[in-house]
């Protein structure tokens, strides 16, 4: 696979190289400075992926890759940054990856590996996710963990669990924890999710059924996992109703 690194910063761009030496399967076919000499060199060496920094100067990393997006066979582009708070307007421009720096090498293979199994149609469902968003909410929810900036499908979302000031979201493969209020998330994404208690939105696509606990006492089954979730007596009639139209 072939890797185009551009970077402002020599001492970045060769830590990058550095990892990518260390790495079977991967070839560095060029540095760039900036998002202008990038475009240039992505049109001459025709990289596999380009591992692109946010903040240069001439044209910055989104603008850079919103350019790359709409070229016929675009490389696929993992950001790395020092900044987090661009998550979701990298995701936009159809980055594959968002690595804050200090990169470790670690987080740069997992991304090269979520690279090499990107396609056209992935591509494509990605831009069409992101032209909607305007009207249907974000496609994606975008929390800041351990790992770096993870990027959670709303689609995968099981069910959204109110915390105090934090908002545990339950996806397919595990828990992040986002600084949002429930009440946003409702209005955001609206039908896909219904209120089933004043700390829980349940993904209406993973509802599985009600379970009866105690007298007057009810929980729902939540697809794919063994959560269960109590349901308020205030929003239980309109489940059941919710639940006789699915």
């Amino acid at each position: 696979m072939k890797v185009l690194i551009c970077d402002d910063e020599a001492l970045a761009r060769e830590r990058l190289a550095r990892f990518l030496r260390d790495m079977d399967g991967y070839e560095i076919v060029g540095e760039a400075e900036n998002g202008e000499d990038c475009l240039h060199q992505v049109t001459v060496l025709q990289p596999d992926v380009v591992l692109l920094d946010l903040r240069m100067p001439v044209m910055d990393g989104l603008a850079c890759a919103e350019l790359l997006a709409r070229l016929p066979a675009p490389p696929a582009v993992i950001f790395c940054t020092a900044y987090d708070e661009h998550a979701l307007a990298a995701f936009q421009v159809q980055a594959v990856g968002y690595l804050l720096k200090p990169v470790r090498k670690e987080q740069l293979a997992e991304a090269l590996e979520r690279a090499t199994r990107v396609n056209r149609a992935q591509l494509e469902a990605v831009k069409t996710s992101a032209d909607d968003a305007r009207t249907n909410g974000r496609s994606h929810i975008t929390a800041k963990t351990h790992r770096g900036i993870e990027l959670i499908p709303v689609d995968d979302v099981r069910y959204f669990l109110a915390d105090q000031k934090y908002v545990t979201v339950r996806h397919g493969k595990g828990e992040v924890l986002i600084d949002e209020t429930l009440k946003d998330l409702e209005n955001e994404f609206g039908p896909r999710f219904i209120r089933i208690h004043r700390n829980a939105l349940l993904a209406l696509a993973f509802l599985d059924g009600l379970e009866l606990v105690a007298p007057g006492q009810y929980q729902v089954r939540i697809k794919g996992i063994e959560d269960r979730l109590v349901v308020s007596r205030r929003h239980l009639p309109e489940l059941r109703e919710t639940m006789q139209k699915l």
